[in-house]
């Protein structure tokens, strides 16, 4: 190689060089990638809540419950059937085993953190049977922060939801307490369904459930109308929370009494609410109670809309392993960034080479 091929070819790594570390110092510069890193309470939720369900599955074993592997492919004894005496509405199969993700527990790590939730607060939860995976997820990620969650259930359920009466949300709570999965009891719980008082259930499931939550020594909520009800459940977070102020509110599922009657629950997308119309107060639930009063409510229902929005796997199989959530919904636009500056840098490269 003679000395002008040799100057040329030096020039030629020395821009390519330059390039690369002006690309480099213009991705660290434009892209997020340590915005949102894994913290250790988000691992801790999604391994918890693995967890969770492998003591889950292990009780059903015990109990000779099968679990049917059509429905419930990831064998995680959160899926129910399509109608049975709970069955209070329809549900949506795929959406319910796309909960079952423990990264959702993770997730809710995220939210928290970004409603402005730290350790020793109070986080009040309200869920029904519907999903029951997002009950898990919520409890999990409350005690991974190290906050204490104020959780009340409704034991009506959608389709494919706790909808068992042998195995219902009342039982995996008390599984997973019993099994130090979780550390706090419930705070209270209603039969849920039509007026949360268990219209649409026949009366023989009724009394069923109703011996079943006074053997548990759980305060019962019954009241004859849904505003009391909602106004109970009201009670009930600020009493368990005194002398402290809820932090957050999290809705898991459908519960009538936390969304309350008014059509403007439709326009709430799923997570975290910003800027919500607040309705009239007769038709209030729990979650537009919380949210008139400035408390952040994370909203857990559409599932479809919340795992687009938060890019999470939809309907899963076999299950993402548990790995915390690092505010991934930024992958997309991050690809696209990537794709587009790659492409420019090869092309930036090969014209220098071959000039």
């Amino acid at each position: 190689m003679n000395y002008k091929k040799k100057y040329k070819f030096q020039k030629k790594i020395m821009y390519s060089a330059a390039v690369s570390i002006a690309v480099y110092i213009l991705l660290i510069y434009i892209m997020p990638f340590d915005k949102f890193p894994v913290s250790m309470p988000s691992y801790t939720a999604s391994q918890k809540m693995a967890k969770a369900m492998s003591v889950l599955r292990n009780y059903l074993n015990e109990k000779n419950i099968s679990i049917n592997k059509k429905t419930d492919p990831n064998l995680t004894g959160l899926i129910g059937t399509h109608q049975t005496e709970l069955t209070t509405s329809l549900g949506h199969l795929e959406a319910k085993r796309t909960t079952t993700n423990p990264n959702f527990a993770g997730l809710i790590v995220h939210l928290l953190t970004e409603s402005g939730v730290h350790k020793n607060d109070k986080v009040a939860i309200g869920s029904s049977a519907s999903f029951p995976a997002l009950m898990i997820a919520s409890v999990c990620g409350v005690e991974a922060i190290g906050a204490t969650p104020i959780t009340i259930l409704s034991l009506g359920s959608s389709s494919y939801g706790a909808n068992d009466p042998g195995f219902n949300l009342l039982h995996i709570y008390e599984v997973l307490l019993q099994e130090k999965v979780f550390s706090h009891q419930a705070a209270a719980i209603s039969l849920g369904g039509e007026n949360d008082i268990g219209e649409n259930m026949n009366n023989q499931i009724k009394q069923q459930l109703i011996n079943q939550i006074r053997k548990s020594d759980i305060p019962f909520i019954f009241e004859n109308t849904l505003r009391k009800s909602v106004q109970q459940r009201l009670h009930i977070y600020k009493k368990e929370a005194d002398p402290e102020e809820i932090s957050a509110f999290i809705n898991c599922g459908g519960s009538l009494a936390n969304l309350g009657t008014s059509s403007l629950i439709l326009r709430l997308e799923p997570g975290l609410i910003h800027n919500a119309k607040i309705p009239e107060e007769n038709n209030r639930g729990v979650l537009f109670e919380m949210t008139s009063q400035g408390i952040p409510c994370i909203h857990l229902l559409y599932i479809k809309g919340l795992v687009r929005k938060y890019n999470l796997e939809w309907d899963p199989v076999p299950l993402p392993r548990p790995k915390g959530y690092s505010g991934i919904e930024l992958e997309n636009k991050n690809s696209i960034i990537l794709l587009i500056t790659g492409v420019v840098y090869l092309a930036i490269l090969a014209f220098i080479i071959n000039k």
